[in-house]
């Protein structure tokens, strides 16, 4: 009888115990939820609503393409960025490339672009969308005789940044300096630029293209 006692003595200790401890596991999960929570409110209470004006549509310029930010990755928590891209007529865009992070949406304003993921080639018009994931290999170019104009979405990466590098520093050096991207000194930039965006870049695959669709380089 008395072991018995025993034993349901210790059974009752045990259970409090496991209770005790239950209770205060589920008030620091709680806790952690908590601050989890009001961090993320904070984070969201920082967001402010902001308002850009029209602009006159961008035009591709002496290179045949350029780009405008219009809502930067810094003003939507890293969130969201976009640029407007303007191509001249039968020009061919980037070297066909991967993305490790970066989701892309594209929005056609003017024109008609046309677009290669893995291989598949598709037509998307003025007014259409297109959506390519991250790690799939993709490049775009505008193979009809009029120009080419379109908003391209970034989501969960900075790549506004990328593009302004690229083409507002880069460019403009190897034009100033009658460089080509062939250059070692440029040839380095665009390697270190790939590296820190996560990008891989397939150039030696761009020229087949330009061949095949009659596009200027």
């Amino acid at each position: 009888m008395e072991k018995d006692l025993s034993i349901s003595r210790r059974s009752l200790i045990q259970n409090i115990a496991l209770t005790t401890m239950g209770i205060g596991l589920a008030q620091f999960i709680s806790c952690k939820q908590g601050a989890g929570k009001e961090k993320d409110q904070k984070e969201m209470k920082s967001l402010l609503p902001f308002y850009i004006p029209p602009k006159i549509p961008l035009q591709p310029g002496p290179g045949g393409i350029d780009i405008r930010t219009w809502v930067k990755s810094s003003q939507t928590n890293r969130q969201f960025s976009c640029v407007e891209t303007a191509v001249a007529a039968r020009r061919m865009g980037p070297a066909p490339h991967v993305h490790q992070d970066l989701d892309e949406l594209m929005l056609v304003l003017e024109g008609t672009v046309t677009v290669m993921v893995n291989g598949k080639v598709e037509e998307i018009q003025s007014g259409g969308w297109h959506f390519r994931p991250r790690k799939l290999e993709h490049t775009f170019w505008n193979s009809s005789e009029k120009p080419l104009r379109f908003i391209d979405m970034y989501f969960n990466q900075n790549f506004e940044d990328f593009l302004e590098e690229l083409f507002h520093q880069i460019f403009p050096e190897m034009i100033k300096k009658h460089l080509t991207p062939a250059d070692p000194q440029i040839a380095e930039q665009l390697k270190n630029l790939d590296k820190r965006f996560g990008v891989t870049t397939f150039p030696e695959k761009r020229q087949a293209i330009i061949d095949k669709y009659g596009l200027i380089g």
